[in-house]
């Protein structure tokens, strides 16, 4: 049975203090729509940016916001792009999860990576772990950093550290710990033969919008790891180079504290992102716009700039057929999300429902 080597220090018991009174603070902010949109914007770009930037992504921060929310294509980069567009599809449907109260299992880390490697397609077959041995080595010189579990354990492994999970949040175990804790024994475990690092780092974030640190989902961990990616990778490689010779029972308090300290500055960033962008006195309407999903709040994104929208504009912004485009803003008049500005049949557009105008 997994059981993680860590204790609370006094350093990091401060942080979840410090991250609890954030928490409190930022959720209690009041918002305007068009200040939240905008957040929520800037934090899945911030997050599929550098997420992917750590596992060696070439793409500049404009080019990832010219692929997701402008549809363009960039010659010689495919590889980029697909990475991001899996990366953001994951995040999105990821996301829209969290609000469903759903607790971590198999299924969902299998489908989640399965998004990740699919370049930004939305049906996918989950992927099954990887059935042979893989070495993580050094770049540069070749020498073996970290041999993880065989492939026969993977499976097992796995099952535990979701047990544990299960039992910690029950248990009242901080979030912010299991979190860390997952992050760290996903990435030991290694199930695939690639995508390990962004799977981990997305359900780290999963784990803590599932369990009350949402933040109204306007806030990135990916930056703080981006940053200083030694500090990075060697808070996680603690102890042997081997699986079986000491690292599944090494001591793992200095990733907790360098984890908590990542959560702590991540939070303090987006308080005063927050303060600096609220308007005082405004009515927050951050519940009305979760009830949005992960498509709707990119449309959303279209009517900053202009008052009205086609089903070609959605078509491109959304990378999907013209009559898929049709079908699915006709879905949304129905569901009170948009309505018809004009009834041309060849030029038919649209407007965002009252209770959603958040940019007049």
């Amino acid at each position: 049975m997994f059981k993680p080597n860590y204790i609370i220090s006094s350093f990091i018991a401060t942080c979840l203090m410090k991250i609890e009174a954030l928490t409190k603070e930022i959720e209690s902010l009041p918002l305007t729509p068009m200040v939240l949109a905008t957040l929520r914007e800037t934090a899945a770009l911030q997050s599929t940016y550098y997420s992917t930037k750590i596992e060696g992504n070439r793409l500049t921060k404009k080019e990832v916001e010219e692929v997701l929310f402008k549809g363009e294509r960039l010659r010689g980069k495919e590889r980029d792009e697909k990475e991001i567009l899996g990366y953001y599809e994951a995040l999105s449907w990821l996301e829209n999860l969290a609000l469903t109260k759903k607790h971590l299992d198999e299924k969902m880390i299998k489908k989640l990576h399965a998004l990740i490697m699919g370049g930004g397609r939305k049906t996918v077959t989950p992927t099954a772990y990887r059935d042979g041995q893989n070495v993580i080595k050094d770049g540069a010189t070749g020498r073996i950093v970290y041999l993880p579990p065989e492939a026969a354990d993977v499976s097992s492994l796995i099952k535990e550290l979701i047990q544990w999970i299960n039992h910690a949040v029950e248990t009242g175990v901080p979030i912010p710990l299991i979190a860390a804790i997952f992050h760290y024994q996903f990435a030991t475990i290694h199930p695939y033969y690639d995508g390990n690092g962004r799977t981990a780092r997305l359900i780290t974030t999963f784990l803590l919008h599932r369990y009350g640190y949402d933040l109204k989902g306007i806030y990135s961990l990916d930056a703080y790891y981006a940053d200083n990616l030694t500090d990075y990778y060697g808070s996680l490689s603690v102890g042997s180079h081997n699986y079986y010779m000491g690292r599944a029972d090494e001591d793992i308090t200095p990733w907790i504290s360098y984890f908590c300290i990542g959560v702590e500055k991540s939070f303090e960033h987006v308080k005063a992102q927050a303060l600096k962008a609220s308007k005082k006195g405004s009515k927050d309407q951050s519940r009305t716009l979760r009830k949005l999903d992960a498509r709707q709040r990119t449309v959303l994104t279209i009517f900053k700039d202009q008052e009205v929208v086609t089903s070609r504009d959605i078509a491109t912004i959304l990378r999907i057929k013209p009559r898929t485009a049709r079908a699915l803003a006709q879905q949304w008049v129905e569901d009170g999300f948009l309505k018809v500005a004009s009834l041309s049949k060849k030029t038919r557009s649209y407007s965002l429902a009252q209770v959603y105008n958040c940019f007049d």
